[in-house]
């Protein structure tokens, strides 16, 4: 009999492969406890676990057990009413005095509840999210690779030996080291056999030919049939494989009109989409840009933790990021994506420029570009000028306003939901 030890480790008092099914079971419960915490959340306490409650009748489970036939007899303490022998009346609206609901006093049944890891917290956060159109490839992004034949190799496991080419191998070995000594092994047989047929056999030669035919049949018997020079493995080696390779460019307004409120929706939104990438997509890069008057790349740092004023450019990020793009992320090697954050606000002559740099020269490199606007008043002119491109193109080019702190997941989701799109 085969016995099979799981010796994967678990966290002490936890039983992994029990927990997946548990979580697979209650998939829905759990959806809604994630869905109800980030509503409520600020952006540094996204990526941390979070309290799943479950009512205790949702995960009971049919028990049998055996019943207490037959005649018996019980005394309770403090019978004041009932003596032996007689008859207790049946209870008023049938049998039994459980299963009514707990009184306002105290407490009722309690609820189980269990706690999701940060990882399991983000997997259901982020699991109907993805970038769109995710599909161009190139060779040389280097960190996939995959695993091919590569021939023949004269060491290896033994799971890995090729039977046939290996005895193909001692075929001809033996081929080769046999042939002179069976050429001449025919030679002497033949002369042996004309010597015998002789009217008077010289015997003197004819047992040194018997002799010297034992010989050589034993040099070719003693060839082995499959010698350890003879084993061929199959080779296997690791080859780059074609993987796709995206950036993302985040742009973000830090002028004046964007008031400290207005910074910090857009921050959060940043920040929310800066954990999706990095947890989701190991090849994705990140290029930050900040502007207002000027543009300029940044590190992370500075794109969230800088504090900055002035009027409002917006086309001087737009031709930032059209220069980076030339310089660094060749169009075609490279899935090319854009988020944008601004209130709107821009120069009136500006806002046109804007249009034309996204339709004529940066839209056709680009995957996909959504547009966040923070305001609560009235759509301005780069709004106006940007429905123009979400028209023209659909599906790659999105908008949205966000007008308070709780919209930014809603919004989030909308512009980066699966629907009609493509991931690896």
């Amino acid at each position: 009999m085969a016995y099979l030890i799981d010796r994967r480790i678990n966290g002490r008092n936890k039983s992994a492969v029990n927990r997946d099914r548990f979580m697979r079971r209650f998939r829905g419960r759990i959806k809604e406890a994630v869905e109800r915490a980030i509503k409520h959340r600020s952006i540094k306490e996204i990526d941390s676990g979070e309290k799943v409650s479950i009512p205790a009748r949702d995960i009971s489970e049919p028990t049998f057990r055996p019943g207490r036939g037959g005649v018996w007899e019980s005394v309770h303490p403090g019978n004041e009413e009932y003596q032996r022998g007689d008859r207790i009346p049946r209870p008023k609206g049938g049998g039994g005095t459980g299963g009514g609901e707990a009184s306002s006093e105290g407490e009722g049944e309690d609820d189980f509840v269990f706690e999701l890891s940060r990882e399991e917290f983000l997997n259901y956060f982020f699991e109907d999210l993805a970038l769109p159109n995710l599909v161009k490839t190139q060779l040389a992004s280097i960190k996939d690779y995959k695993t091919t034949r590569a021939g023949y190799t004269v060491d290896g496991t033994p799971t890995n030996i090729h039977v046939v080419r290996s005895l193909r191998g001692a075929i001809g070995r033996r081929i080769a080291l046999a042939s002179p000594l069976a050429a001449e092994l025919h030679k002497q047989e033949e002369e042996l056999h004309r010597l015998e047929a002789a009217p008077v056999p010289d015997m003197l030669r004819i047992n040194e030919l018997r002799e010297q035919i034992h010989a050589l049949k034993s040099r070719i018997y003693r060839i082995p049939y499959l010698d350890p020079f003879d084993l061929r493995y199959r080779n296997r080696v690791q080859v780059p494989q074609p993987s796709a390779r995206a950036v993302m460019f985040c742009l973000m307004d830090v002028s004046g009109s964007m008031d400290e409120n207005r910074k910090d929706i857009a921050k959060r939104f940043f920040t929310l989409l800066y954990l999706f990438l990095t947890r989701n997509y190991d090849t994705v890069e990140v290029v930050f840009i900040r502007h207002h008057t000027q543009a300029e790349e940044v590190d992370e740092e500075t794109f969230f933790r800088s504090r900055e004023t002035g009027g409002t450019v917006v086309s001087s990020a737009l031709e930032l990021m059209n220069e980076i793009i030339e310089r660094r992320y060749p169009a075609s090697e490279w899935n090319i994506y854009g988020a944008q954050a601004s209130d709107g606000d821009n120069w009136h002559d500006d806002s046109p420029r804007c249009r034309h740099l996204l339709a004529a020269e940066i839209m056709p490199r680009l995957q996909y570009y959504a547009y966040v606007e923070i305001a609560e008043a009235e759509p301005q002119n780069l709004w106006r000028e940007y429905e123009f491109l979400a028209e023209h193109f659909k599906h790659r080019f999105a908008i949205q306003r966000i007008r308070r702190l709780d919209e930014i997941y809603p919004v989030f989701r909308e512009l980066f939901r699966k629907t009609n799109a493509f991931a690896y």
